[in-house]
């Protein structure tokens, strides 16, 4: 069985702490290195350095709020915290992204000289400090908000690797259009990575269904259930990408076995869906009738086959 998600988040708050701290730090020596070099793209790398701190920093927090038990306001807690947080640090990444496009057509246009040989010692420490984040963030659970936190790692790791290669071929050659070359390759590569993360988020505060999960699967298991003659207003959501809850109308022939068939029924959609929080609620046949609306969109209800009966 998985950690409480509460309890993934505390063992990997540390990380993020660390992480920013080094992120942010060399940031600093990105920022002094690109001024004495002359480097356009040890600048744009110290810049998108700052902005990931920034990002690390969000991600911190909504692990700590994530952390908060469930109460009166908020009955499922604060794990949404991390979508959140997820959310807000690829739309941060979409800008930097657009910047470093921009600024590589602007090195296109005018390329400028720089001191390639400094500009390749910063872009090595850089790497191995990238690439220390990237080990503690990654040892972690795979959450939407790590996800987001350690995107930001890698794209700062590729980046520096970027500059790296363009301060070799610059000394070695003098060609300088390789460094705003190398910048748009960068960008669309973490877009891709980017857009997903995005879709991921948005999908869950969407309360859409997970994508691991089938919804007429689901159904079916349900009125599979032995005194379960049907089920309808079926509706499955994630709190989190890691915590799903579902809510359903359940139609009996005797509701007096109800509490065996809710026992029945909890458990079969914890063992074989994985879904922990589940509302059910019993009907008699016959005494009440679903709502159009939701007949139709359920596919005109689940029923048991007419053998069963």
């Amino acid at each position: 069985m998985s950690p409480h998600p509460s309890h993934r988040i505390a063992r990997g708050r540390p990380a993020f702490v660390l992480a920013l701290s080094l992120t942010a730090g060399y940031a600093v020596v990105e920022l002094v290195g690109g001024l004495w070099t002359g480097s356009l793209a040890l600048l744009g790398d110290a810049g998108h350095m700052f902005s990931d701190a920034g990002a690390l920093a969000v991600a911190a927090l909504a692990a700590r709020l994530a952390r908060r038990p469930p109460g009166a306001r908020h009955t499922y807690g604060w794990q949404r915290a991390e979508v959140i947080g997820a959310l807000l640090n690829s739309l941060l990444m979409l800008a930097i992204i657009v910047l470093l496009a921009v600024e590589a057509v602007q090195r296109l246009i005018a390329p400028r000289e720089i001191m390639a040989s400094g500009v390749i010692v910063i872009a090595l420490i850089g790497m191995l400090v990238n690439g220390v984040c990237a080990y503690l963030l990654s040892r972690g659970e795979p959450d939407l908000n790590a996800r987001a936190a350690l995107l930001h790692v890698i794209g700062d790791l590729v980046s520096s690797f970027a500059v790296l290669i363009a301060g070799a071929v610059i000394y070695a050659t003098g060609w300088l259009p390789i460094d705003p070359i190398l910048s748009l390759v960068i960008c669309a590569l973490i877009l891709a990575t980017t857009l997903k993360l995005l879709r991921d988020a948005l999908h869950v505060l969407m309360e859409g269904v997970p994508p691991s999960v089938e919804l007429g699967a689901i159904g079916k298991a349900l009125a599979t259930v032995p005194g379960v003659v049907s089920v309808h207003d079926l509706h499955v959501w994630s709190l989190t990408p890691d915590s799903v809850a579902l809510s359903a109308h359940v139609e009996l022939e005797d509701l007096q076995r109800w509490p065996v068939i809710l026992a029945a029924a909890s458990e079969m959609l914890r063992g074989r869906f994985g879904i922990e929080h589940a509302t059910l609620q019993p009907e008699i046949r016959g005494s009440t009738a679903a709502p159009q609306s939701a007949v139709v969109r359920l596919h005109r209800g689940i029923q048991r086959p007419m053998s069963d009966n």
